[in-house]
């Protein structure tokens, strides 16, 4: 199958696949020539493989790069799951992302995750170092950071554990609190709940595009079979299981980008999981929040064609 899309006054058109993993099926796409290297881009959690956005999928494949995006389980044309009949964990959604790669017969490819795609992203660089080139975490976290306790810690009104990383911005966890999917809403209802979230962690610095984020969502809504499902993905890391001692082990050329104004994983974030990888490079972009604005894209597909090439 092909699918086109208008972006930036150019049409993209990427190459469709459903993946079938462990009695599932994953959507997936890829873009450009078969003998350029890869570069596998995961999403964070909740989300679909098309909120990389094709402005910097065009940019990285006009830059000489073969780019797979795709749809975790549970989002997107990807199958939703049973949680209570099938848990899985984030070493689940990391085996995902290898059959994706399998799919396309990728055996070395450049990973770049953002938020619970980083975490993702690691996780491959540490149990599965023959198949990563390099590495990039974008607004994300160090392996093993027990988020869901520093959160927990922040509700019952008791101070941080010692060491521990800061807990998200308290005006996101009040907009978290209030997002939840409605299964019975109509498009408007489901943009309405979600661009105040949106405002929130797209940050206050950068010039907020109501219509960009409306449009983004109306794509996901009209994607999605069951947008609750990608809560799971909340079950799936609240599993645990991984330390961010591990990422020593890290071999791969790793760049960590961040944005200075992230709501969701502060700075601080960014500077251990940089800390934890020997050799990391750490570049905070000015004004990113936590999200993927199109005013970023050249700028993102910069960082990531100097850091693959």
């Amino acid at each position: 199958m092909q699918e086109n899309r208008e972006r930036d006054d150019v049409v993209l058109v990427g190459r469709e696949r459903i993946v079938p993993v462990d009695g599932i099926e994953l959507w997936a796409e890829q873009f450009g020539a078969p003998e350029h290297p890869v570069v596998l881009l995961v999403m964070g959690a909740q989300a679909q493989g098309v909120q990389w956005n094709d402005g910097i999928v065009r940019r990285l494949v006009e830059g000489g790069r073969r780019v797979i995006r795709y749809d975790h389980r549970d989002t997107g044309r990807s199958s939703v799951v049973d949680f209570a009949e099938r848990p899985y964990t984030v070493a689940d959604l990391a085996s995902d992302a290898l059959a994706v790669l399998d799919a396309f017969g990728v055996e070395k490819t450049h990973v770049v995750g953002v938020s619970l795609g980083g975490i993702i992203a690691q996780r491959i660089a540490v149990t599965d170092p023959e198949r990563v080139l390099t590495l990039t975490s974008l607004s994300s976290q160090p392996l093993g950071t027990d988020t869901a306790a520093a959160v927990s810690r922040v509700m019952a009104g008791e101070p941080p554990a010692p060491g521990e990383l800061p807990p998200p911005s308290a005006e996101l966890l009040a907009a978290l609190a209030t997002t939840f999917p409605d299964p019975s809403a109509g498009l408007e209802e489901h943009l309405a709940l979600r661009l105040p979230l949106w405002r929130v962690l797209h940050g206050s610095v950068l010039p907020f595009d109501e219509e960009e984020y409306r449009a983004l969502e109306r794509r996901v809504f009209e994607r999605a079979s069951d947008l609750a499902a990608g809560f799971n993905h909340t079950l799936a890391g609240a599993a645990g299981g991984d330390d961010t001692a591990a990422l020593a082990s890290v071999a791969a050329p790793t760049l960590v980008l961040h944005g200075t104004e992230d709501p969701m994983f502060p700075p601080a974030h960014a500077e251990a999981t940089a800390a934890a990888v020997p050799g990391a490079r750490l570049v905070m972009i000015e004004g990113l929040g936590h999200s993927l604005p199109r005013a970023m894209d050249a700028r993102l597909a910069e960082e990531i064609l100097r850091h693959t090439g």
